[in-house]
Parts: structure tokens; sequence; C-alpha cells
């Protein structure tokens, strides 16, 4: 058994860590952190978790009192800025630590003013993370202490699109893509903007532009695919639904190329991956339904021959593959464990 520890359980990706690691075959929970419900159990704050036997009577407790517990593995669900100091007590002290938050995201220190409008608080460290979409990545893990785990909106950008570009099959023109986003998504504090009455009813796009933090992360893979990257128009909705995400990638293709060499290539790189299916034109498009409370993502291709372009639809659950379950997917990889495990495909 692995011990485990978890910084900010009480956000919704941290909840979702708990409930996925809770069926872990492999996972000992030791400790559950919260700054404001310090003292409390976790199934207090979570009453639907009182019949989980892992982690119901687990006390949460701060992030400074846990850093003197022994653990193998910490998963930090804490905000951007407040994770790094947090995670690296447990680095330094031999201890793996899967970052769900942006802290180890980008490479380059200097690029955090821009998204994230500060400095970053322990540049240093950077150089020790290693970047993972399993999919895509897994190859970079081996050895790894440190693994920064994807955004959902760049997940559900890159798991259609860094295939594409590997192929050439992309032309020079702007990719865009256009994501519809669940409420959970803005997390869990409370604000206006994710109210219920302002939410309910209403659809509305924000960020729009070159703003979003998640831009910055796709423009570095991109990158490191294509050099200098590739044009991206990025804009994220907010729809009033409570999780998953629908991300629509219209796709200029290169000279001679076809929207069914996309699908192709997209059935090729996913064919043995258990989380990743590529519809068929018979089952039609994918709904973020389909793939809801699962660490399940599901591509579909729509060809556009008269325009050189085709359209790509790529729906995950943003808490699970593009947060908490990749997390655990990136753990059981990082670990030698089938990376299903704890995770149903």
């Amino acid at each position: 058994m692995a011990r485990i520890g978890i910084l900010g359980a009480t956000g919704y990706t941290g909840v979702e860590l708990a409930l996925i690691l809770e069926r872990h075959p492999h996972a000992e929970i030791v400790f559950v952190s919260s700054e404001a419900s310090a003292g409390q159990l976790l199934s207090a704050v979570f009453p639907r978790l009182a019949g989980c036997a892992k982690i119901a009577r687990l006390p949460l407790r701060s992030a400074t009192d846990c850093s003197s517990v022994a653990v193998d593995t910490v998963f930090s669900c804490l905000p951007h800025g407040a994770s790094a100091e947090a995670c690296l007590a447990f680095l330094e002290k031999g201890a793996t630590v899967i970052d769900l938050s942006a802290d180890f995201r980008l490479h380059d220190a200097a690029d955090y003013p821009q998204w994230y409008g500060k400095a970053h608080p322990r540049p240093e460290a950077l150089a020790k993370a290693v970047y993972c979409i399993p999919e895509l990545h897994r190859g970079r893990l081996g050895g790894a202490k440190l693994v920064a785990n994807p955004g959902c909106y760049p997940t559900s950008v890159l798991l259609p699109l860094l295939p594409l570009l590997r192929a050439g099959v992309v032309g020079t023109g702007p990719v865009v893509a256009d994501s519809k986003s669940g409420v959970s998504g803005m997390g869990r504090k409370a604000l206006l903007a994710n109210s219920y009455v302002e939410v309910n009813e209403s659809f509305s796009a924000y960020k729009a532009g070159r703003t979003h933090q998640h831009l910055g992360e796709m423009r570095q893979e991109l990158s490191a695919v294509v050099p200098g990257g590739v044009p991206l128009v990025f804009t994220p909705h907010l729809v009033p639904m409570e999780r998953g995400i629908l991300t629509t990638l219209y796709v200029p293709l290169a000279s001679g190329s076809t929207g069914g060499e996309v699908r192709g290539i997209l059935e090729e790189t996913y064919r043995n991956e258990p989380f990743v299916k590529v519809l068929s034109p018979a089952e039609g498009l994918p709904s973020t339904g389909h793939v809801s409370h699962t660490n399940r993502a599901h591509l579909a291709v729509v060809e556009l021959p008269e325009q050189d372009v085709a359209v790509v639809v790529s729906v995950i659950d943003n808490l699970v593959k593009g947060a908490s379950g990749q997390a655990v997917q990136n753990w059981n990889a990082l670990a030698g464990f089938p990376e299903t495990l704890g995770l149903a495909p």
C-alpha cells in the first residue's frame, strides 16, 4: 500500500480525487488537508462520503500541519500559487508529488506573470517537473518525482490536436478551439459569477482572445511539436451544467489532407488507449453526458472537404479526465500499475 496525502481535499477536484483513491487497491490515504475546514472530518464537509471506509473519518488538517506526515505520494489540489510551496516540502523529503494546480505546468518562470499575474514562487523547481497527458507524454514519466497534471481545457484540446500536428496534416491557417465548460470548472469558492441565479438559463463566453491562463500551457505543448507553435484562437464558455467540457476544433488541413485522414490518424493513435475513443461517423458526435463521472475522452471528426477544414469534437469530464482522474492515471503509470486501476475504463 502506498501512503497518500491530499492537499486541498475540499475543493471539487480534491473530493473527486478522494473518491477515486477510495477505490484504488494500492492507496492508503493518510491525510487530507483544508485551510478553511481544518479540524472537521472530511465526511462532515461532504456528507455523501460518510460510507467511504478509507476517507470518511479522516480529519482535515492545515497543509502546514500535514507537512510532517510521512507519505509516498502527495496529490496537491491547492490553488495556483499556493500549491508550489506546499508541494516542495514533501518533494524535499523524497515523496512523489502530483500537482493538479498550474504551478509547475509552464517550463519557463518568465511566462508565469503573463498568464497567472505574479512571479513563480519557486522557479528553481520548474526543471524537475514533468508535464504529462499519459496518452501523449507517458514516455516523459520515467523516474519523475514531480508531475504537473495538465489543465482541463488543454486536455480537451491537445488530445485531438497534437497527433494531427505530429502527422503533419494541419495547415497554416489558425486552429480555432471553441470550448464549453460546466460550472464546476470555476471552482468551489463562492463567487457571484458562478452562483446559481447568475448561471442558470444563461450561456456566456469569458476570457476571450489571449487572456485565459490555459492558453500559455497549450501554446507551450504545441511548440514542442511544431517549432514556434501554430496559430491558435481559443475561446472558453460557461454552460449552466455541473460538469463536463466540449471542445470543437476547426482545423485547417494541409494541402492534400482530408477529414478521413484526420479520423484515421486519431483512430490509430488511440487504438490501444482504454480511455480515449474515436467515434465512427455512424456513432455520431460525442456528448458530455457520455463521459460524465469517467476518465474517458470521446473524439469525433466531421469532414468539410469543400473548405479544406476538419471539425474535431472532443468531450471530457473536467473533474476526472481533466483533473483528478488524469492525476491518478499519471500516478498509476509512474508507479507501474495498470493505468486503469481505480478508474473504470
